[in-house]
C-alpha cells in the first residue's frame, strides 16, 4: 500500500514538473511579444487557477476549513504562489530560459537546509557537500554567463529566480503539515484565491494595457497552456506528491525542469548552451544528487535503533 502510494506521488510529481519544464520556454515566448507584461501573465495564472479550482470544488467532497487554517493558507500562498510565481515570471523576462531553469534546480538544496530548520532533518557531510557544490554552480551561472550576455538586467532576473526558488522551498517545508490535512483542490482553491486578491491592486495597470482584441490565436493558445496546464493541472498534482513523499524528494523533481526547458529553448533557437552554462548545470545537478542521496533523520534513527 505504501509503495503504491509512493508510486502515485512520484507519477504526479513527474507529470507536474514535466509541464513546468515546458512552461519556461512557453512563458518566454509570450513575454517576447511585448503585448503582455510578466505581471499581467502572472495574474492570468492566479485568476484562471482560482476560477478552475473553485469550479472543481463543486464536484468533489466539501471539506470544512477552520479560520486558523484559512489564515495559514494565506501565508502559504504568499510563499508558494505569489512570491514564487511573481518573482519567477518577472525574472524570466530578463533572464535566459536556461539560466532560469537551471536556478530552479537549487530548490532541493534550499529545501534540505530549511528541512533541517523546520523538520529537524540532519545535515550530514554528504548534504553539506551537495549544498556547496550546488551553490557554486548557481553562483557561476549568475556571475558568469548571464553577466556577459545579459548585463545587469540579466543578473537581476537571475536573482529574482533565486528568490522564487527560496519562497517555494519555504512553502514545501514550513507548510507540509497544512497540506497533509486537506485535499489538493481545497488547498489550492484557497491559496490561489488569496494570491489573486492580494496581487490584483498591483496588476491593474498591466491588465488594462493588454490589447485583448488584438492577441493572435497562437498567443491565446500559449496563455491557455500556462493557465490550464502549467498552473491548474500542475498545482493539482503537487499536493499528492507532498502527502506521500518527503519535502526533499518532492523538491528533487526540479531536476526535470531544466532538462525539458533547456532542450526546448535550444531547439527553438531561444538560447544557446555554452561551456559556462554547461559547467554550472553540472555543478548544480551534482549538488542535487549528493543532497538527495543523503540519509534522512528517520533512516539515521532506524540505524541507531538496530545497532542498539
Amino acid at each position: 500500500m505504501v509503495e503504491n502510494k509512493n508510486f502515485k506521488g512520484h507519477a504526479a510529481l513527474f507529470t507536474a514538473y514535466l509541464v513546468f519544464g515546458l512552461n519556461t520556454p512557453v512563458s518566454k515566448a509570450i513575454l517576447a511579444d511585448g503585448a503582455i507584461s510578466p505581471i499581467a501573465l502572472t495574474f492570468f495564472r492566479f485568476a484562471g487557477a482560482t476560477a478552475l479550482f473553485w469550479l472543481a470544488s463543486l464536484f468533489v467532497k466539501k471539506e470544512p476549513v477552520c479560520r486558523r487554517d484559512i489564515f495559514l493558507f494565506f501565508v502559504a500562498s504568499m510563499f508558494g504562489i505569489l512570491v514564487n510565481q511573481m518573482a519567477f515570471i518577472v525574472g524570466l523576462s530578463t533572464a535566459s530560459p536556461i539560466d532560469a531553469s537551471v536556478i530552479t534546480t537549487t530548490v532541493p538544496i534550499l529545501t534540505m537546509l530549511l528541512a533541517a530548520l523546520f523538520l529537524r532533518e540532519p545535515i550530514t557531510w554528504k548534504k553539506a557537500g551537495g549544498v556547496l557544490v550546488g551553490a557554486a554552480g548557481a553562483l557561476l551561472l549568475i556571475f558568469g554567463g548571464s553577466a556577459v550576455h545579459a548585463g545587469s538586467a540579466g543578473r537581476t532576473g537571475d536573482w529574482l529566480c533565486v528568490l522564487s526558488c527560496t519562497a517555494f522551498a519555504l512553502y514545501l517545508t514550513a507548510f507540509r503539515n497544512l497540506i497533509l490535512r486537506y485535499s489538493a483542490v481545497t488547498s489550492m482553491k484557497w491559496m490561489f484565491l488569496h494570491a489573486t486578491v492580494v496581487s490584483l491592486p498591483f496588476c491593474l495597470y498591466d491588465l488594462a494595457s493588454v490589447p485583448y482584441a488584438a492577441l493572435p490565436p497562437g498567443m491565446v493558445f500559449r496563455i491557455a497552456y500556462v493557465v490550464v496546464l502549467a498552473t491548474f493541472v500542475a498545482y493539482l498534482l503537487i499536493p499528492p506528491g507532498q502527502k506521500s513523499l518527503r519535502p526533499t524528494v518532492v523538491s528533487m523533481y526540479n531536476y526535470l525542469q531544466p532538462v525539458v526547458s533547456s532542450a526546448v529553448a535550444v531547439v527553438a533557437g531561444m538560447d544557446v548552451f555554452g561551456w559556462s552554462k554547461g559547467t554550472a548545470s553540472l555543478l548544480v545537478f551534482l549538488g542535487v544528487y549528493l543532497v538527495t542521496q543523503s540519509k534522512s533523520r528517520a533512516q539515521l534513527e532506524a540505524e541507531r535503533t538496530r545497532q542498539d
